[in-house]
């Protein structure tokens, strides 16, 4: 707070460091959806093909991804960065989508969980492990741990069960117990491996 800021809690009004008076319910006001900020133009590479939207600055990449392209495969779960569910490859790195404003994605290359698909349809090989080997029960984390395991395995293309578990500590699960998606990993490195 600046020198000249002065809280009244009676009244919930505090004053600017210009002076000028603003109440508590304008100042949530502005900062919520009745006040959206500046509208910009924002393009990128989504799972393969240019995007551009004009978007609310303050967007952040997944709603970018869900709302103005349409993309539902990336889940939002948490808003904190916490449980992975959003994870999407933002330049070839694993990132949590909730925690990215779509603006740092300018120009980048984006892929999502409905990126990985083959232009014939065919899942990819991590998709399919997990389907093989139980990996998923209610599917909502599925997106981000299979986002999260084709980065590892693009790294590391044939990770130790430890290197597994450290590539997936983002992201929660809270149906499997984790032991099923080790193993889908483990299959997929090995049918990647050829």
């Amino acid at each position: 707070m600046c020198s000249s800021g002065k809280f009244e809690p009676k009244s919930f009004r505090f004053e600017s460091c210009r002076g000028a008076r603003v109440s508590f319910i304008s100042l949530i006001s502005f900062i919520s959806n009745e006040n959206p900020g500046m509208t910009v133009k924002v393009s990128m590479i989504l799972n393969g093909r240019p995007v551009a939207h004009d978007i609310e600055e303050r967007t952040l990449l997944v709603t970018y991804i869900r709302e103005a392209c349409r993309l539902t495969g990336t889940h939002v779960g948490c808003d904190t960065a916490q449980c992975g569910a959003c994870t999407v490859h933002l330049d070839g790195k694993a990132v949590k989508s909730c925690n990215v404003l779509a603006l740092q994605a300018e120009g980048a290359q984006v892929t999502t969980i409905e990126g990985l698909v083959g232009e014939d349809g065919s899942l990819h090989p991590v998709q399919v492990a997990f389907k093989e080997h139980h990996g998923l029960q209610c599917g909502y984390c599925t997106p981000g741990m299979v986002m999260s395991a084709t980065h590892l395995l693009r790294i590391i293309p044939q990770p130790t069960n430890e290197q597994i578990r450290d590539q997936l500590d983002g992201n929660l699960c809270r149906c499997t117990g984790y032991h099923n998606i080790i193993k889908a990993v483990q299959e997929a490195s090995k049918v990647m491996a050829g």
